[in-house]
């Protein structure tokens, strides 16, 4: 049985670099490193997941907030608005999550439209852009409050979240190869 030594890994969007024991560098390929980043962003109960991949970098799988988080938002007499859907990034195939609390209640349709409305402004922002700047987005919390404004014009929120985004599968092709597929299914 080999001797397990501390072997030292980069997290990209933290800016920061982590122990991890292993036997060796290659055993370490395929594992996933949980980090809560609570103490770190003030006011947001973050759980981020990095996943080794088979150069030995670190990259980030899943970002998800605690279900306790979401919980002690919660009031009497407000309404949530929940959605899962698959989009498409520059790198990756995402699922996302939104998390929407109105500040009253409010009828089916306002809550259609918001989850419309979310889903539309999602899909506009990832677009072409990479998973890391999309994770480091969330993480500044620049992506919400863009949201939460297109949201308000609709019913004002009390908290706008993306509750959880993971990449479904990596590899996500240009726009040109997506296009090329399309023209020959169609022919």
């Amino acid at each position: 049985m080999a001797r397990k030594k501390y072997f030292e890994v980069d997290l990209p969007i933290l800016k920061r670099k982590v122990e991890l024991l292993a036997e060796s560098e290659d055993s370490l390929k395929g594992k996933s490193i949980k980090l809560d980043l609570a103490r770190e962003i003030k006011g947001k109960n973050f759980e981020i997941i990095y996943k080794i991949d088979q150069e030995g970098a670190a990259k980030p799988h899943k970002l998800h907030v605690y279900k306790y988080f979401l919980r002690r938002m919660m009031r009497k007499s407000i309404d949530y608005v929940e959605d899962s859907f698959q989009i498409e990034c520059g790198d990756a195939n995402l699922r996302v999550k939104p998390f929407l609390i109105t500040r009253k209640k409010v009828s089916r349709n306002v809550r259609k439209a918001l989850r419309n409305k979310a889903r539309e402004e999602i899909e506009n922002y990832i677009g072409d852009k990479k998973f890391e700047e999309v994770i480091s987005s969330l993480l500044s919390n620049d992506f919400q409050k863009d949201l939460s404004l297109a949201l308000k014009k609709i019913y004002p929120l009390t908290l706008c979240e993306i509750k959880e985004i993971y990449v479904e599968s990596s590899g996500g092709e240009s726009k040109e190869e997506k296009e090329a597929k399309k023209k020959v299914k169609e022919e």
